[in-house]
């Protein structure tokens, strides 16, 4: 299982939120462009990186020099969303030299668009599937659908999508394990990759989610425990490989 370590952006600095509400962010010294290299240096092989500017307000914003930055910084792919509303939006992003392009609302709002995306970029596209209560949340979290999270997964894996990462929006930022139940179940009901997002708390919740013996949940992205410092990265490289 691959770990795959968070940069969640907002006025070009390091924060975590609270169950993705904007109300409760928790700012961080850390530099981006730093802790993006330092999350290198201990051996991720992919970063993520999120816009919450983007993902609430939508469209371009000053974050993108930030993530330009951070992709020069490193030798390893970066992962990025937020804010993807348009095929110019994504097309902006590709350019910087964006290793897997993440769209959300564009996805649950736009089959044409996305089928589009996909003629575009092939497996580059992923779609950040959000949800809340198996509800599908659109536009930085804020705007619930009528969707079914498991419905749009099978709909998306027709339209040619390969990978989704599957947020529990209760967990997440909330340090109290991720739904490994849930998003087993979107892995299965697809039939394509999943990574997992939200809630990874201790060393035990990867093991967790490693020993849950599905090959198509092969990645877990994690944030706020390791800024807090529940443990390191080598420390969660390992338990995901050992």
């Amino acid at each position: 299982m691959i770990v795959i370590p968070a940069i969640d952006l907002k006025d070009g600095r390091c924060v975590r939120l609270t169950q993705g509400r904007k109300s409760e962010v928790r700012t961080y010294d850390a530099d981006p462009v730093e802790m993006a290299k330092s999350f290198a240096s201990a051996g991720a092989r992919m970063l993520h990186v999120v816009d919450l500017d983007g993902a609430f307000a939508g469209g371009k914003s000053p974050n993108r020099v930030v993530l330009r930055k951070i992709v020069e910084a490193v030798n390893v792919p970066v992962e990025f969303g937020g804010g993807l509303r348009t095929i110019a939006d994504v097309q902006q992003v590709s350019a910087l030299g964006i290793g897997r392009i993440i769209v959300g609302t564009l996805a649950a709002e736009s089959a044409e668009a996305l089928k589009e995306l996909i003629e575009l970029f092939g497996v580059r596209i992923c779609v950040g599937l959000d949800a809340r209560d198996g509800i599908v949340m659109t536009k930085g979290w804020e705007a619930a659908t009528r969707l079914a999270a498991v419905d749009l997964a099978r709909s998306l894996a027709a339209l040619g999508i390969k990978r989704i990462i599957y947020t529990d929006i209760a967990r997440d930022g909330m340090l109290n394990g991720p739904n490994i139940e849930q998003t087993v179940g979107i892995a299965r009901a697809a039939g394509i990759k999943v990574t997992a997002s939200g809630g990874i708390s201790c060393l035990e919740d990867i093991r967790q989610l490693r020993n849950a013996n599905e090959p198509l949940v092969d990645s877990v992205i994690i944030g706020k425990a390791l800024y807090e410092g529940r443990f390191s990265l080598e420390e969660a490289l390992a338990a995901a490989a050992s």
